[in-house]
Formats: structure tokens, sequence, C-alpha cells
């Protein structure tokens, strides 16, 4: 915080600044519709671990994620150099490539709870005995590798790319404002690390929260399954990066395009198909 924060001549100062900021803001204000435990009665009255529970609550959640990446873009236009521009516009590219796949694939998500609420979607689990990475093993995939795509994380981290880009759409940055990007970054992984584990591993309910036998686990609070489910997932996030070696931008594009686009409608097709049957 008290390195020097430098503004090149030639940027557009207003931007510059702001960026950053952009790129942050949206990381934070999504976890207004996170539950991190059920509801609770606290010397008679109701008390929740969630801040809000709207009823297009994924919905919201896929909205303000997308605004994030107007950040990356408006650092490599604002900084007036060539690095930064080129990566801010990898970035924009490899948005809209995965935004298309992870919305697909929400949506069969949608489907099998039959609500686009977080809390619902967390107790359509609990009704079904079962979390949905389950029943949904192809879109758990899918939005694993549309998360890492999504918060530029290896082997997708093609807008930074220090051997090509020098350092992307931060080279410019220092001080704070540097720094407010790779918290953008971070904060990012947590949320999709917190998404998924809502959507798909059950959210704040333990392990096989209808048996009975296994009631003694109900002694730890819910928001501490929900941060070891979280915490685990993190832990994935930097295996990989440590594992997986940085893809090639046309094998990124082509992987998008003609895999996982695909794949996300062929797989909303069966679930609304089965779906369909099973209601008959």
């Amino acid at each position: 915080m008290i390195k020097e924060d430098i503004t090149p001549v030639r940027a557009d100062k207003w931007v510059f600044t702001a960026a950053p900021i952009i790129a942050m803001v949206p990381a934070l204000i999504i976890y207004a519709v996170i539950p991190f435990g059920p509801a609770v009665s606290i010397f008679g009255r109701q008390v929740t671990l969630y801040i809000t529970d709207i009823n297009v609550g994924l919905l919201y959640i896929v909205g303000v994620a997308s605004v994030g990446v107007y950040g990356i873009i408006l650092a490599g236009y604002a900084s007036n150099s060539k690095f930064p521009l080129l990566a801010s516009l990898r970035a924009s590219a490899q948005l809209i490539s995965y935004e298309v796949s992870v919305t697909l694939t929400l949506v069969s998500v949608v489907l099998v709870a039959g609500t686009l609420s977080m809390v619902g979607i967390v107790e359509a689990q609990r009704h079904a005995n079962v979390w949905f990475i389950f029943i949904q093993p192809l879109a758990f995939a899918l939005i694993i590798i549309g998360g890492l795509a999504e918060t530029n994380r290896a082997p997708f981290d093609l807008p930074e790319a220090e051997q090509e880009l020098t350092g992307g759409f931060h080279t410019e940055y220092s001080g704070m404002r540097f720094a407010l990007f790779f918290l953008a970054e971070y904060a990012n992984m947590i949320v999709v690390s917190s998404v998924v584990t809502t959507i798909f591993l059950g959210g704040y309910l333990r392990p096989f929260p209808n048996i009975a036998a296994l009631g003694f686990l109900d002694l730890i609070p819910s928001w501490t399954w929900f941060l070891i489910k979280s915490f685990a997932f993190l832990y994935f996030f930097i295996w990989i990066r440590a594992t997986l070696p940085r893809y090639r931008y046309d094998q990124l594009m082509r992987i998008g395009w003609k895999v996982m686009i695909p794949l996300a409608i062929i797989n909303l097709v069966v679930t609304a198909i089965v779906k369909v049957l099973l209601t008959l």
C-alpha cells in the first residue's frame, strides 16, 4: 500500500484507476446471495447466515460475474500500451467463449433443482438425498474448466502470460492498484469455490444429511462444512496451477467452442429429457 503508485503519462487516468476497482467489486458483492448456513433460531429470533435469498440468485451471480471482465478490458485500453491491450482482447474473447458453456451448464442444474435460489438449490440436494455432483457429473466437470478459464487461472491464464505479454493487463500498474488485480483474482477463485460448493457439493449440508446414523456430524456447525468444501476446492485450484502447463491460445478457443459448448448442450438436452420422463 505504501509502494509508489505510477500512472503512465499517456494513460486514460480515470479509467486506469477505475479498472482494478471494477475487477474487484463484483467478486465481493456476489457473496450477498451465497448461503453459509440455514436460518437458525437464536433466543427466539430467526438469524440467517446469508445476506439475502433472492429467487433469482443464480442469475444474479452469472450477471455480476460477467461484469468483472470489464475491469480487465478497461485496464488494457486505458494503459495505452500494446501488451495490456492484447491481454484485454484475449480476456474478452476467453470470457465470451466459456461464459456460454458455463451458463448452459447452470441451466441443467436449475432443471434438476427446480429453482434459481441458492438456498433453494442447497435444500433441493437435501430433499434429493444426494449432492448434485453425483446427478450432474458432466456439469461439474464443465463448471470446473469454465471456472478456471473465467478466473484466468492456469492452465488458462492467457491474459497474463508473462512469457508472451510481460505482465498482461496489469503491466503498467503498480502500488495498490496492482494489488487490487491480484486481490480480484483470488477473490474470484474463492467465489467460484463457494458457488461450486453450493451448487454441487451440498453447500452447508453435512455429508449424507438424511442418514440418521451420521447424526453426530451435526455437532459440527453448518458454516464449517461450507468452509471445508470451499477450501478443498481452492486447494484443487492451486494444485492445477502447479501441475498443468499453459495452453496455447488457439487450443483455448478450440476447447471452448468445439468441446465445452457441444457438451453443455448435450448435457442440457439429456437432463431436460430425463426430467420430463420422470414427471410423466
